[in-house]
């Protein structure tokens, strides 16, 4: 199997493309402060993961500021700190400042020029399109789950999203690969449901689940790597080897 088998990439966002562990952890130190105890930016991120999944199950049809700011809460109460509605509110409005991987934004245009670019993403409309400002591409399709009315890993998300890919680009599911850093979230559900799958191991040097909730039997996947970047580096030595020119 190679890159070149696929026109179709579909990305998840955070976590893959928008370093959102980095924004979890910045958009909790006002809380973690509070806490009578030095609590590090680890330590913030897996209070997040332990928590996401369960709002979002609970409330499927919730927007996902309102998401945040549920899982907030609960995590001041694991800290021994009263809920504050307003930090909580910072926390749901946090997305837009979440920063891009150094690399996303050039990969992205890289990739542009030889596949077909979409988004699933477990956000909002507004949050996605504030995070799109820095990737700096035009994506084809953006599925949130603002639009779905549920959340990844709920195979729901990916039969919408393969509808309409099907329905508006003609795309056949055999044409796409499934593109994210979750196991959770994304992998092994795009693997249940028969899709191509690549795993972008951001979290690779440091081990663990992070942001996301673990998986104690981790799906095969049909392309590792640890970066966007070594995706396109991937894609370039096939156009190499097939006497074609890489940087097209």
């Amino acid at each position: 199997m190679k890159l070149a088998d696929f026109d179709t990439l579909t990305f998840d966002c955070y976590g893959t493309l928008i370093d959102w562990e980095t924004g979890i952890a910045s958009a909790l130190e006002p809380l973690a402060a509070r806490a009578g105890r030095a609590i590090g930016a680890d330590e913030r991120v897996a209070a997040f993961g332990r928590h996401e999944h369960e709002e979002q199950a609970r409330t499927p049809g919730a927007r996902y500021p309102e998401i945040l700011a549920a899982v907030h809460a609960a995590i001041a109460r694991d800290w021994g700190i009263d809920p504050d509605p307003a930090l909580a509110r910072a926390f749901g409005d946090s997305v837009p400042d979440w920063p891009a991987f150094p690399d996303s934004a050039a990969a992205l245009r890289y990739l542009k020029r030889h596949f077909r670019l979409v988004i699933l993403s477990n956000v909002h409309r507004a949050g996605f399109a504030a995070s799109n400002e820095k990737l700096e591409v035009e994506f084809d399709a953006i599925y949130t789950a603002e639009d779905i009315g549920s959340y990844k890993p709920d195979p729901r998300n990916f039969h919408y999203m393969l509808e309409h890919l099907e329905r508006d680009f003609g795309v056949a599911r055999n044409r796409i690969l499934h593109t994210a850093e979750s196991l959770f979230h994304d992998c092994a559900t795009a693997r249940s449901l028969g899709l191509a799958t690549a795993w972008i191991h951001r979290r690779a040097a440091e081990g663990g689940f992070g942001a996301t909730r673990s998986v104690e039997e981790p799906p095969e996947v049909d392309f590792y790597f640890t970066s966007l970047a070594e995706m396109v580096g991937a894609h370039r030595g096939e156009a190499a080897d097939a006497g074609g020119e890489a940087s097209r």
